[in-house]
């Protein structure tokens, strides 16, 4: 398979876990193959919740403007990045994390307002940095395992104060780097914890241990640990991208952005090829802020082609 269409896989892919996931998100395990008994079948982008079939939440839409900042400044603009969030919080969207809000609207610098929020709050740990990873990280995977885990951890600072958000960044970015070179990115899993923080080690091993399993999980999956532990027992624990979604989404819980990371991972591995294109056709991703613009499938496979072609920082 060709880097190219890894490379699109986990944009696209993660986009579509958002989309497929939104309507079902809080509901109760097993809500997705309760309704869709038949993989394959069709009618999954059916929308609910406040969602047209096929939209995309926030998660898709915080991605966009990460992906769009790297390509149009020509690499990492923390401030630009920030800004973009800010127009974006300002437009009204249907559906913004309360922390993330609280930090792009509280008025502070860039390089300030998530750490003061830590400061107020202790625990920042929610998974609304993991999210939006999946364009990053498929921009700085040609810049090697460092550079991909520190842009990682930089860009989910600017929202989130609690270092286990931005270690839980790193690891998706590093795992989604390994996946496009083709190597597997769950055999390299004790390799990769060597490098995240030493503080925070422990908790990410183990939630990505082969033994780990949702149902021990001692948070919420809307925290970015479990979060991410979902994401990988789901790619773990199934052959192919229509699997993946299907098992992360019958988690139950904070399905949009589970299902997003897991797409993201998905994707990588399996390529766009694996995508169905039921789930692809529907899919748009409004951006409020942005005089109405919207993009398709399409649009995010040329940013993900972009992005990918970008080679270290």
């Amino acid at each position: 398979m060709e880097r190219l269409e890894r490379v699109v896989g986990a944009v696209v892919g993660s986009a579509v876990g958002d989309a497929l996931g939104a309507p079902f998100e809080f509901g109760e395990e097993g809500a997705f193959s309760a309704r869709f008994p038949a993989a394959g079948a069709g009618g999954e982008m059916c929308g609910g919740g406040g969602w047209e079939p096929g939209e995309a939440t926030d998660d898709t839409q915080m991605a966009v403007l990460v992906g769009e900042s790297l390509r149009e400044r020509g690499g990492l603009d923390l401030p630009d990045v920030f800004g973009r969030f800010q127009r974006w919080a300002r437009g009204e969207p249907k559906d913004i994390g309360l922390q993330t809000e609280d930090v792009l609207t509280s008025g502070d610098p860039w390089d300030q307002a998530a750490a003061r929020h830590f400061q107020v709050n202790i625990r920042a740990a929610g998974n609304g940095a993991l999210m939006r990873a999946a364009p990053s990280a498929v921009r700085f995977a040609g810049a090697g395992r460092t550079a991909t885990m520190d842009a990682g951890r930089r860009l989910a600072a600017l929202t989130h104060g609690d270092r286990a958000a931005w270690e839980g960044t790193a690891i998706f970015h590093e795992l989604v780097r390994l996946a496009l070179s083709g190597a597997d990115p769950l055999a390299a899993l004790p390799e990769v914890l060597g490098h995240v923080h030493p503080g925070h080690r422990e908790r990410y091993a183990t939630v990505l241990a082969s033994t780990w399993h949702p149902d021990v999980a001692t948070e919420f999956n809307g925290a970015v640990w479990p979060c991410l532990g979902s994401a990988v027992w789901a790619l773990r624990t199934t052959g192919g991208f229509e699997a993946a979604l299907r098992a992360a989404i019958d988690l139950g819980g904070d399905t949009d952005t589970v299902a997003a990371v897991t797409g993201g991972l998905a994707g990588a591995r399996y390529g766009a090829g694996a995508i169905p294109a039921r789930w692809t056709e529907p899919l748009h991703v409004p951006l409020p802020g942005w005089d109405g613009r919207v993009l398709r499938a399409e649009d995010l496979r040329r940013l993900a082609e972009e992005l990918g072609a970008a080679r270290g920082e």
